[in-house]
């Protein structure tokens, strides 16, 4: 297949990029900057220069393609996320630039979309299991999240295939993990929520195998990661990549100084991604938390 991608020089669409060539398919980038250019280039994309706002420039990139894959976004990493308007341009990305996507592939017939999303939307499940199912909770952070899912339906309403990918949290090499293990290298708290509650997560490697499982799919909503684990023990495998032994948790009164924003990093998801392995026949490279998950992290 030919598949257009933006956010083709981040995290995720780096391994997208990687999963996508690697399984035969021409990949067409989406980057902003010669320096992105390079970079989605030397991942085996096709450089094409534009921004998800810019829907002429991303309809021309599109022409030909069998899908797009919408990775774009741009999180706030570590102390970041709690500057005033850290999160203003992911919040826009999501809420206008998905929208603008949608436009583009109408105006160049392309016929599937993979949208990325969070499995954080869902509310806190206690040690329940959390399916596609599930109740969501629509929060400050996760209201422009269902809005980017909204605006994937309303394509899928008008004839295109759409699959929404729920993923966990990303670790592995990536801005955030690196963030984290330097933290618990100096025996700072690396944790968020109750010890014992529940956590979603994916390794970066798996995020791009599960795209190009996604090219294929049927249509609908799949969450995506490794087998969820406790709190406590990402936290101790974190410290344990650091040289330490004992993972530390951020005091309750600095979580609640955090605010809506960062409420959904403590919910307890034990979320399941069974229906997209029964589905797309997907499975993790990476199925549950161990220490290689952190190898060459720093």
């Amino acid at each position: 297949m030919k598949v257009f991608l933006t956010g083709a020089s981040g995290v995720m669409g780096r391994s997208a990029t990687t999963a996508l060539v690697a399984a035969g398919h021409e990949v067409v980038g989406l980057v902003r900057s010669e320096r992105a250019a390079r970079v989605a280039e030397a991942h085996g994309a096709r450089p094409h220069r534009g921004t998800v706002f810019d829907v002429d420039a991303m309809a021309a990139g599109m022409q030909g393609c069998d899908a797009v894959v919408n990775f774009a976004g741009r999180m706030p990493v570590g102390l970041a996320m709690l500057r005033p308007g850290a999160w203003r341009q992911n919040d826009r990305i999501r809420a206008v630039g998905s929208r603008r996507v949608a436009e583009a592939m109408l105006a160049a017939g392309v016929p599937r979309l993979v949208q990325q999303s969070r499995s954080s939307i869902y509310a806190d499940g206690g040690d329940a299991w959390i399916d596609e199912l599930a109740p969501v909770e629509i929060t400050r952070d996760t209201d422009t999240v269902a809005e980017a899912e909204q605006h994937a339906r309303a394509l899928g309403r008008r004839g295109r295939d759409v699959v929404v990918l729920r993923f966990g949290q990303i670790v592995g090499p990536d801005p955030g993990s690196r963030w984290l293990l330097r933290r618990a290298r100096s025996g700072r708290p690396t944790g968020w929520g109750e010890p014992s509650s529940w956590v979603h997560l994916v390794h970066v490697d798996d995020v791009g195998t599960a795209a190009e499982a996604a090219l294929t799919a049927p249509a609908g909503v799949y969450n995506v990661g490794a087998e969820p684990c406790r709190r406590e023990d990402l936290a101790e495998q974190l410290a344990l990549a650091g040289g330490r032994r004992g993972g530390r948790f951020h005091h309750r009164v600095t979580q609640r100084l955090a605010g809506v924003r960062l409420e959904t990093f403590g919910r307890s998801q034990r979320v399941t991604s069974q229906r997209f392995g029964d589905r797309a026949g997907w499975h993790p490279m990476f199925p549950k938390l161990t220490p290689d998950w952190f190898d060459g992290v720093l």
